[in-house]
């Protein structure tokens, strides 16, 4: 397993991310630990998660994450943990402030909640689920700067931040000597390449490690996408197969003569951007998890980057330089 640096920071993490939204809803708990230690086997150090994750519970994979740390083992501190702040979670208690948000209040109550279902006394790095325009950065670096010196927190990161909102967040940390950042979450994949614009070279330029979610664009880009396979996720995602199956059978094709799956030429490519930290994954099963470790040796040359290219045309390159003159 390779590692990386994390942004700016000195922490590490392995070049895949074990996604864990799964967990809970479609993947049993039993089944959830199976797939925990397969990944620390194969040196995946990076874990993520979402206080909201847990599909009608939310809070449930954090639990099931906070049993497997029981365990024991080393398994805690072998794990770069990463969750979630922003959405609801559906307590009365809170009233209107259990609403999506990032206040001081809500982050503060959130994170004391998602220490006692992860089980353990910090988080690694926690993460805004997503932008909230109604708080100052004022109140937001406060609010993790406390955490960070309680000892609650080891980083910041955010997830679905446009490329502004990562600069304006850097430049309020730097006012405040805080570290402010260090990684980015954000959906990236062939089918949706529209971070190229400006969310990529805004985290490379501000030292932010970028995270990618749905790299199989929601199973898009998977094996079984054109084989309609009953309670696959091709049956949730038929418009979308229908209006792009000429590029689904090419890219098909394309992997079939490279003799690999297309969801690992879909990680591969990704992992081939050197803007990429760390792509995604959410495997259901523990075969699904083991298959996808192939991806690990695969090696794309700048053939096979091209004809991805064309197959699933990116925006053209970084903003202005894309479409300007």
């Amino acid at each position: 397993m390779d590692y990386q640096y994390l942004g700016k920071s000195g922490l590490k993490v392995s070049r895949l991310c074990l996604g864990t939204m799964n967990f809970g809803t479609t993947t049993e708990e039993k089944d959830a630990f199976r797939i925990m230690d397969a990944a620390l086997d194969a040196g995946i150090n990076f874990f993520d998660t979402a206080n909201v994750y847990g599909g009608e519970n939310p809070g449930l994979t954090e639990s099931i994450i906070g049993r497997w740390f029981k365990q024991g083992g080393g398994r805690r501190e072998k794990v770069v943990l990463g969750t979630k702040v922003y959405g609801s979670m559906r307590d009365a208690a809170d009233g209107p402030n259990d609403e999506s948000g990032l206040s001081a209040y809500k982050i503060r109550r959130h994170l004391e909640e998602s220490l006692k279902r992860l089980q353990t006394e910090h988080i690694e790095l926690y993460q805004m689920h997503h932008i909230d325009p109604a708080v100052t950065w004022e109140e937001l670096w406060g609010a993790f700067e406390l955490g960070i010196n309680q000892g609650k927190i080891g980083y910041v990161g955010s997830s679905n931040f446009a490329a502004w909102q990562l600069a304006n967040a850097q430049n309020a940390a730097k006012n405040r000597h805080f570290l402010g950042l260090v990684s980015e979450q954000h959906k990236y994949n062939l089918n949706c390449r529209f971070a190229e614009l400006e969310v990529l070279p805004a985290a490379k330029q501000l030292g932010i490690g970028m995270i990618t979610w749905s790299p199989l664009d929601g199973g898009l880009l998977g094996r079984n996408a054109l084989k309609k396979m009953p309670g696959s996720r091709s049956d949730k995602i038929g418009d979308k197969i229908n209006a792009q199956r000429a590029q689904l059978e090419q890219f098909g094709q394309l992997s079939e003569e490279l003799g690999e799956t297309q969801d690992n030429i879909a990680l591969a490519w990704q992992l081939a951007n050197p803007a990429v930290t760390a792509p995604i994954i959410g495997p259901r099963t523990v075969e699904q998890f083991e298959s996808t470790l192939r991806v690990l040796e695969i090696n794309l040359d700048d053939s096979v980057l091209k004809r991805l290219d064309e197959i699933f045309p990116g925006p053209g390159g970084s903003a202005p330089y894309a479409y300007a003159w």
